[in-house]
């Protein structure tokens, strides 16, 4: 019952308050100038809520993640270097899904402790530094596993996704 309440009652009020259009900019900006120095590709997704049907069917914050990886095609990278973040705004949760490429070079435990900090940093009434300072160390994993090529392709869209 408390998952259904928060659904129900939290996650669209919260949505254009934490991420205004400033804000969802410079999340794109700084995807944007990320990826300039790496061959890896960056996605930001925030959905507000899960529908009660959703919640009666059993979804979870991980599997949604994995639904979405899918969905917005962050597999289907060259180097397989893609990484999502998802911050389900209603439950404030987050998943990191990192492709095989990128996840063979940083552990489960890297990605844990992204998640730990970003939902610290929510749990303070915070979502501008959580996001930012998490996109920007995944940059910088990114970089220092995928540095960029002469010839770096732009192979997903920077623009943060809102569902």
């Amino acid at each position: 019952m408390n998952r259904i309440a928060k659904n129900l009652f939290s996650g669209w009020f919260q949505l254009s308050r934490w991420f205004p259009p400033e804000r969802m900019k410079a999340i794109r900006d700084l995807i944007a100038e990320g990826e300039r120095g790496h061959a890896g590709e960056l996605c930001f997704a925030v959905e507000a809520r899960y529908s009660p049907m959703a919640l009666l069917a059993g979804i979870h914050t991980r599997g949604r993640a994995e639904q979405l990886f899918s969905a917005l095609r962050i597999w289907d990278t060259a180097e397989n270097s893609g990484v999502l973040v998802y911050l389900q705004l209603a439950e404030r949760r987050v998943e990191i899904i990192a492709d095989r490429g990128i996840a063979a070079k940083v552990p489960q435990a890297g990605w844990d402790a992204l998640c730990a900090d970003f939902a610290e940093a929510m749990r303070h009434g915070q979502p501008d530094r959580a996001v930012l300072d998490c996109l920007g160390r995944i940059n910088a994993l990114l970089a220092l596993h995928f540095p960029a090529a002469a010839d770096n392709p732009r192979e997903l869209p920077d623009e943060p996704v809102i569902l």
